[in-house]
């Protein structure tokens, strides 16, 4: 009998590799809705102050909560559908704030036209590590720290 092979466990960063600077249409349409932080690059970006520049979004259940970019104008709040139009905090004049400066989150590295279809997997898989109690305690600090009133208990 042979033995079990071991699953070999592959980071996200790993697993989605950063796609090559582009700014066509459909790459920069990606940029007006945020992309997600894993919570690693949320923690590092709250260190570094970008705290107050991000939003929570909430899932369709209302069981968890993901750190990600604002929208322009819901900066330290709920995702709120009606600031939904005014695009990520972080991207203005065609261009993201957060490229090259190790802050861009591992969603928009990722996402390029080349790979359609392949963001809901990579989106997927971010949720899934908020979906961790470190997600969680993570998202419970920024409540706290951005003073916001959490409705959810």
């Amino acid at each position: 009998m042979k033995p079990k092979k071991r699953k070999q466990y592959i980071s996200l960063m790993e697993e989605y590799l950063p796609s090559e600077p582009c700014n066509c249409e459909i790459c920069k349409a990606y940029c007006i809705r945020p992309g997600w932080w894993t919570v690693e690059e949320a923690s590092i970006a709250i260190d570094a102050g970008y705290g107050d520049r991000m939003m929570l979004e909430m899932s369709l259940d209302l069981t968890f909560g993901v750190l990600s970019p604002a929208y322009k104008g819901c900066e330290q709040n709920f995702a709120l559908q009606e600031y939904s139009h005014f695009g990520c905090i972080f991207f203005s004049n065609n261009l993201c704030e957060l490229h090259d400066n190790g802050f861009q989150p591992l969603e928009c590295r990722f996402c390029h036209h080349s790979r359609e279809g392949l963001r809901q997997k990579c989106h997927a898989d971010i949720e899934k590590q908020w979906l961790t109690p470190a997600g969680q305690a993570l998202v419970a600090k920024w409540i706290t720290m951005s003073r916001i009133r959490c409705l959810l208990r």
